[in-house]
């Protein structure tokens, strides 16, 4: 598994002053996506609903807004 490309803009292009750390978003070559963001999983996993539940190997990350948005036009419909 390989990071393909950047999903959206860099954290640079989003304001970051180093243009290092940030939320970011990647497509892998298995077509799946990675996310850099904020670990959250205690505070978040009480609030989800109750059809939703992650494997121990899992964690909830919260990525701002603004990068999930500046990504849409390069996530792919398929």
């Amino acid at each position: 598994m390989k990071i393909v490309r950047r999903i959206g803009a860099s954290p640079r292009e989003r304001g970051s002053a180093t243009g290092q750390t940030c939320p970011d978003l990647f497509e892998l070559s298995d077509g799946n996506f990675a996310v850099i963001g904020t670990e959250a999983t205690a505070a978040l996993e009480k609030e989800l609903p109750p059809d939703a539940a992650r494997a121990d190997y899992e964690r909830i990350v919260v990525v701002s807004r603004e990068t999930l948005v500046r990504a849409k036009a390069d996530i792919p419909d398929a």
